[in-house]
């Protein structure tokens, strides 16, 4: 019985293998997508088949909301997400969505190298227990209108569809826009027949859901300069080796580097694609902007620090 037992045993592997969840909204073709398949299997690779993740698209676990209730739950293991989402739970790592906190992809990236997104990232885990790993550049968000729109007061009674987010409302309300929170699949309808004449998305966003057919004018406010977060539920997070811990983070922060690259190299052609299609591309001030923001939208209302926010600023 014992020579059996012995020789039963001897034909399992060596380490049990872990079946982790991985979830996310996005379409199987966006770089959120196949970047997160290629960090799957590597992750698997570099941890020698102990661990095989299944990574599910589309809101196939549910809608950002559900996924992000999922780490606590305990229904997935990791998500990508926006920190709105995070500020849920730990309101100040929203200051990042205050409009023009940042310059420039290269400003947020420098921002997730520094204190003081470690700060926000420790607040986060102290208050979830979920660990924030790696953050991707997801899309500057710009304006498109049917009138022509130079500043801010150009903006003054525009029927605008923006996110029910408070902080997306931020801008387009304080320049005196008329926003409306239209489901994101029915935009292009609402632009087409006149419920609303504007939208503000990244550019990346505006091709892919044909917007600028049923718009004349892209405007480059860059008001939010938008990211993704990769979060490791506390459960998965805990159970993990110091070594395998840190394997996961690189593989993570590898893997938001390659999609941040294909959303920075996509931006750079679509605004002589959206000129080439007939539309007018306009730059704008933003510091106008910028200054009727502030004059209105004050940080706490949000539960944002604004001390946070000159942090960031001062970030080269």
């Amino acid at each position: 019985m014992a020579m059996a037992a012995g020789l039963a045993l001897g034909g399992l592997p060596a380490q049990a293998q872990t079946k982790l969840k991985w979830a996310h909204v996005y379409e199987t073709s966006e770089p959120f997508h196949t970047e997160s398949v290629w960090a799957a299997d590597e992750f698997k690779k570099r941890t020698n088949g102990r661990y095989e993740i299944t990574v599910f698209p589309a809101s196939q676990l549910g809608k950002e909301t559900d996924i992000n209730q999922g780490l606590t739950l305990g229904t997935v293991d990791i998500i990508i997400s926006g920190s709105s989402f995070a500020a849920r739970s730990f309101a100040p790592i929203g200051v990042t969505y205050y409009p023009f906190t940042f310059r420039s992809p290269d400003h947020l990236l420098a921002y997730t190298k520094s204190d003081v997104f470690t700060d926000m990232a420790k607040g986060y885990q102290e208050k979830t227990g979920h660990q924030i790993v790696s953050v991707t550049y997801y899309g500057t968000r710009h304006t498109t209108s049917n009138r022509p729109i130079k500043s801010c007061a150009d903006m003054k009674g525009l029927k605008i569809r923006v996110p029910d987010v408070p902080a997306y409302l931020a801008m387009p309300r304080a320049c005196g826009a008329n926003t409306a929170p239209i489901a994101f699949a029915e935009v292009y309808l609402a632009l087409q027949n006149g419920t609303v004449e504007a939208q503000e998305n990244p550019l990346t966003t505006i091709e892919a859901k044909k917007f600028y057919e049923v718009q004349k004018h892209i405007v480059l406010t860059g008001h939010i300069v938008d990211h993704l977060n990769t979060v490791v539920a506390k459960q998965l997070w805990d159970k993990l080796s110091p070594e395998d811990r840190k394997i996961f983070t690189e593989v993570a922060q590898e893997a938001s580097a390659r999609a941040t690259k294909q959303i920075q190299a996509s931006e750079a052609k679509l605004v002589q694609f959206f000129k080439d299609k007939g539309l007018t591309v306009t730059e704008v001030d933003k510091a106008d902007f910028l200054a009727n923001v502030q004059k209105n939208v004050t940080f706490e209302q949000f539960g944002y620090r604004k001390a946070d926010w000159e942090r960031i600023q001062a970030i080269k």
